[in-house]
This record gives C-alpha cells, structure tokens and sequence, in this order.
C-alpha cells in the first residue's frame, strides 16, 4: 500500500511539473527552412494570409505581449520577430493580453496577403495595417518566424 502511494504521489508531482513548464512556456522560434519558406510571402488561393510584426528593438525586450486573432491564441509577440497566419475570409480582430489593451480590426479576403505592424511601447501595442512593399521588406531585413502556440498553450503571467 506504501508503494501505490508513491507512485501515486510521484505521477502528480510529476503531473505538476509538466504543467508548469508548459505555463511558463516562450513562443517557439521556426526552423530556418520554415522561416526562409514564409520570407517567399506566397498566398492561399482559399484563405487570407497575414504577417504580424514587431519590428523594435531592445527598448522594447520588458514588453512582450501576448496576441490574439478573434479568439485564437497566436502567441507572445518579440521584437524582431514576426507570426505568418492563415485566416478564413471575413473580419478579423486583433487584440493584445495582460498590460496591452492594442486593437484592430482587419477585414480578410481569400487569396490576399496582409501585413499589419506590431509597435510596444509601455505595454501597449499600435497596431497597423501596411503596404506589401514595406510589410516584406521589414520582415525580410529584420525579423524572424515564430511558431503559433498550440492549442491549450498559456502565457507566463507575472
């Protein structure tokens, strides 16, 4: 009987470990190969694509923000550092976590390709919808993919 409690007991100390990391987990960076495949800024003939950027620097490395699409979790946003998402055609909000309360509202067409500009400044985010021409041109000289969170992901809250 001492034995099941231990093994009992091991298992959700276990349990609890494994949660917790996956609390405190940071949004994960792509592979090259992932991140030189979105650099091609290709479309989907059934799906809008959008490019989120924050193109700062280290006067923004205490503001990481978590964003949200509608009601999708995408991730921690980072200087220098961008999210590529596929979204169905329509309306779409794009909003800030914790200190940010940032805002918009982006409305999507199949095939097109949209690249909206992260600015952090004081825990809040400035959202803004830019040209093809400087979206690519931004991401291409300054920043690298981050991997949406899975499903079930948390951010850190401090």
């Amino acid at each position: 009987m001492r034995n099941l409690a231990g093994i009992v007991f091991m298992a959700t100390l276990l349990t609890l470990v494994v949660l917790g990391a996956a609390g405190c987990a940071s949004t994960p960076q792509a592979t090259p190969e992932r991140d030189a495949e979105a650099k091609q800024f290709g479309s989907s003939p059934a799906a809008a694509t959008v490019y989120i950027y924050r193109p700062g620097g280290s006067a923004e490395l205490q503001d990481d923000p978590v964003l949200w699409i509608d009601d999708r979790l995408i991730g921690a946003t980072l200087p220098r550092a961008y999210f590529r998402v596929h979204l169905d055609p329509g309306n779409h909000v794009f909003t800030g976590l914790g200190p940010d309360n940032g805002r918009l509202t982006l409305e999507t067409r199949p095939g097109e390709v949209y690249f909206v500009e992260q600015v952090v400044s004081g825990g809040q985010s400035r959202f803004r919808l830019v040209t093809a021409q400087l979206g690519q041109q931004v991401i291409t000289n300054c920043c690298h993919l981050l991997e949406t969170w899975a499903p079930g992901q948390r951010p850190l809250l401090r």
